[in-house]
C-alpha cells in the first residue's frame, strides 16, 4: 500500500492511500482549508467551516488497517463541493439544496459578503482546479481496484448535524444509508448493508430516505460494470458534539466504532454473485 498526494500545485490537495482490498472510501467533505484568495469575500462565520464533515476521517481511521483505499481532500466544500455534479444540477429537486460552489450555510444564511459570490467563470476555474483532480483520482482508483479484484466497492462517507430545518424537516436518523434507491449497487450488497444495521438497536437508521446518495454515489455506482457504491450520512450526535467547536466525543466514537467496523468489513468482504 502507498500514500500519494495530489499534484504539486498547492491549490489541489488530497491524499490517496492505496489499499489492498476492493474497497475505496471517499471523504469528500472532510476538508477545512479555504485558500487565501477567497477568505476576504466570505462572511467571518464561514471561516469556521461549520458544515464540514467534522472528524470523520479520524472516526474511520481503522479502515486503513482493514485494507481499504482512502481518498481524503483538504479543501473545504465552501470552495467547491466534490459531491455535486459539475453542471450544478440539484441533487434533490423541489427541496433546498446546497450548490456546486455553495452560497449558503446549511442553515440558509449567505456564505458571502453581498456581491462577492463566484460567477460562472470562477466556478469553472474552481471545478478545474479542485473538483476534476479529485474525481480523476477517484475514477482511477476504482479502475485499479476493479482490475485487481474483478469488482470495486465505493463507500462515500458523510456526516451532518442531525437537525437542519433549512435542508430537511425534523431530526435525521442516526444512520442514513443511500444506494440511489437501489441503483448504485447490487441488491445483494444493499441487503448485506441493511443487515448490518438491522442487527443492532443502539442507532436509528433508514435506507434511501432523505439522503439517497449524492453525485459520487449516483455517478460511480454502476453495478453492471462491477462498480458498486453506497453512501452513509451519519448524524454528528453518533460520535461528536453538534455545537461549536464541534468536538470529538471519545465515548460516543468508541461506542459507534464496532458498528462501523462491521459495515466496512461487510463492504470489503462482499463479492458479486
Amino acid at each position: 500500500m502507498t500514500d500519494q498526494r495530489s499534484p504539486a500545485a498547492a491549490s489541489v490537495s488530497f491524499e490517496l492511500h492505496h489499499g489492498s482490498s476492493p474497497l475505496l472510501i471517499s471523504f469528500p467533505h472532510v476538508g477545512q482549508s479555504i485558500p487565501a484568495q477567497f477568505r476576504h469575500r466570505l462572511v467571518p462565520r464561514a471561516l469556521a467551516v461549520e458544515d464540514a464533515d467534522w472528524n470523520l476521517d479520524r472516526l474511520y481511521s481503522f479502515a486503513r488497517e482493514l485494507g481499504a483505499s482512502l481518498l481524503i481532500p483538504s479543501t473545504s466544500r465552501y470552495v467547491v463541493d466534490l459531491n455535486r455534479p459539475s453542471d450544478n444540477q440539484p441533487m434533490y429537486p423541489g427541496q433546498n439544496n446546497t450548490e456546486l460552489c455553495p452560497t449558503r450555510f446549511f442553515t440558509g444564511e449567505p456564505l458571502y459578503r453581498s456581491g462577492c459570490e463566484p460567477d460562472s467563470a470562477e466556478i469553472g476555474e474552481r471545478v478545474a482546479t479542485w473538483w476534476q483532480p479529485y474525481h480523476q483520482a477517484l475514477a482511477a482508483e476504482l479502475e485499479r481496484l476493479r482490475g485487481e479484484h474483478g469488482h470495486a466497492v465505493l463507500f462515500d462517507a458523510h456526516s451532518i448535524k442531525g437537525e437542519l430545518p433549512w435542508l430537511f424537516p425534523g431530526q435525521l436518523p442516526d444512520m442514513n444509508i443511500g444506494t440511489a434507491s437501489g441503483a448504485s449497487c447490487a441488491l445483494s450488497l444493499r441487503c448485506a448493508v441493511e443487515a448490518v444495521f438491522a442487527k443492532q438497536s443502539s442507532y436509528s437508521w433508514v435506507i434511501d430516505g432523505r439522503f439517497k446518495g449524492g453525485h459520487i454515489t449516483r455517478t460511480y455506482g454502476r453495478p453492471n460494470s462491477n462498480v458498486h457504491a453506497v453512501q452513509l450520512e451519519m448524524s454528528w450526535r453518533a460520535y461528536m458534539l453538534e455545537d461549536p467547536p464541534y468536538a470529538w466525543h471519545a465515548a460516543r466514537a468508541a461506542a459507534v466504532t464496532p458498528l462501523l467496523e462491521s459495515l466496512i468489513r461487510t463492504l470489503r468482504d462482499w463479492r458479486p454473485h
